[in-house]
């Protein structure tokens, strides 16, 4: 991963932009450099592109769209914003929050009314730390259904996606102008392909056990359930180009991701009154926090694992969402008639899973109160039948990388942008902080989307 002189390349040819990564913020770049009127190509080291987009669930923040307005909901970007700095204490770029949240709902309509991907509002739940409903996602709810729009719409606009090229080595000037890059093919071959302008869409490194040990050890033992291809080549090369980092400490973890099956577990499951217990039947902290923040506790408990418990009447409201059904067709779903069958199923010990369901009850009553400070009373009173799903602290994405401004251009220390250098998705500096209590539902693909697109539409007017 190294930057080499352009004086020895041997370039094959030249793209007006070129974009590395085809996932969802590769791909919204390249749609809207297409549309700025710019010759686009997309590097992908993948058989085909899918990127850690088609691993979520595809949702994305847009306050104050018109999907929300078609439903009486009242928000806006500085509603969102506020969400945003009370969720990482402030600890997160407040003009970057700010553009960010204000950027969220054109998005959205863009990608609805412009790339026609088949966006609604999610109104059946309110997600951790948001004051509104304001997540958009597609019909199924699912990543993979988003990558598959976007890809239509890629095929639309004509956009061409080199697949199986993994980007090796930058091409670039001392002052760090990028000249074109080198790709490895399988068979090993190598070609040089030159450029005007560069926009990193390449993952960020939570794939890579040296930078999380060297960065974020704590969630070192987490499960990875991400892209292989986030191994922090743009942080790599952005910094060798003399390029800032920031928030490089922050991450998107998930404390509910099906153990040994890969499968997220919607947090609906905890916010409508469920929770979690160790191998001791116990309680270990307030998970209503938000998913991200309780992955590292998962992680601190004997066997990194716990149990998700909640009941029938919040299972069959999970149903409209792909991964839950995912969830349910490889029996990730344990079923129990009572506590004491539940003890069975789970393999818990029966007293202090007993004791602890009589506690939550009282506490969804407002008899007691949580020694953790979660207010349960804001759910249901769980009733059996019970349903159950062990599950693993995960690791999704780091939420750190290059520091960029409202154009996604790539900035040094100074606060001056690189020549031609362009980040989104998890590549650049996201809005969720410095640690992982920060993050907020849909973060992660508003960096990606809007990011993206803000790249695509800036590089274009570069090099045109």
């Amino acid at each position: 991963m190294a930057i080499l002189d352009p004086q020895n390349a041997k370039f094959s040819g030249s793209v007006p932009v070129l974009i590395v990564g085809g996932g969802g913020s590769g791909l919204c770049a390249a749609l809207a450099a297409k549309e700025a009127g710019a010759e686009v190509l997309i590097l992908e080291r993948d058989a085909s592109a899918l990127g850690t987009t088609s691993m979520s669930t595809g949702l994305i923040p847009g306050p104050g769209s018109r999907f929300q307005k078609e439903k009486g909901i009242d928000d806006s970007p500085e509603l969102f914003c506020d969400d945003i700095m009370a969720k990482t204490k402030g600890e997160t770029d407040p003009d970057m929050a700010l553009h960010l949240s204000r950027e969220g709902a054109p998005t959205v309509e863009w990608l609805a009314d412009v790339q026609k991907v088949p966006l609604s509002l999610v109104d059946s739940f309110l997600y951790p730390g948001h004051s509104r409903m304001r997540m958009h996602g597609t019909p199924n709810r699912t990543g993979s259904e988003l990558m598959g729009a976007l890809h239509n719409a890629a095929e639309r606009a004509g956009i061409d996606i080199l697949l199986e090229a993994l980007v090796s080595d930058l091409y670039a000037d001392p002052d760090g102008r990028v000249r074109g890059v080198r790709i490895k093919r399988p068979d090993g071959n190598t070609e040089d392909i030159g450029c005007d302008a560069l926009i990193l869409a390449c993952c960020g490194f939570a794939g890579s056990r040296e930078m999380l040990q060297e960065y974020i050890p704590e969630i070192l033992e987490a499960t990875f359930f991400g892209h292989p291809g986030n191994k922090g080549d743009a942080i790599k090369w952005g910094r060798a180009l003399g390029a800032d980092i920031g928030d490089i400490h922050s991450y998107q973890g998930h404390g509910g991701l099906a153990y040994g099956q890969g499968i997220p577990i919607l947090w609906a499951h905890i916010v409508r009154g469920g929770f979690q217990v160790n191998a001791q039947g116990q309680r270990f902290c307030n998970e209503s926090r938000g998913y991200s923040e309780q992955a590292v506790d998962i992680v601190a408990q004997p066997g990194h694992w716990a149990w998700s418990i909640f009941d029938e009447s919040i299972h069959d409201s999970m149903k409209e969402f792909d991964d839950y059904q995912d969830a349910i067709k490889a029996d990730c779903i344990r079923t129990a008639k009572d506590v004491g069958e539940l003890a069975v199923v789970t393999g818990l010990p029966a007293d202090a899973l007993k004791q602890t369901l009589a506690d939550v009850a009282a506490m969804a009553k407002g008899e007691k109160k949580d020694s953790f400070g979660r207010n349960f009373t804001t759910g249901k009173v769980l009733a059996p039948p019970y349903r159950a799903v062990k599950v693993s602290g995960a690791l999704f994405h780091t939420q750190g990388g290059l520091v960029v401004d409202r154009d996604a251009r790539v900035l040094r220390p100074d606060k001056s942008p690189l020549p031609n250098l362009f980040a989104g998705g998890g590549a650049a500096r996201g809005i969720s902080g410095t640690g992982n209590s920060g993050y907020l539902a849909g973060n992660g693909l508003l960096a990606a989307t809007a990011l993206g697109r803000l790249a695509g539409y800036a590089a274009a007017k570069l090099v045109k």
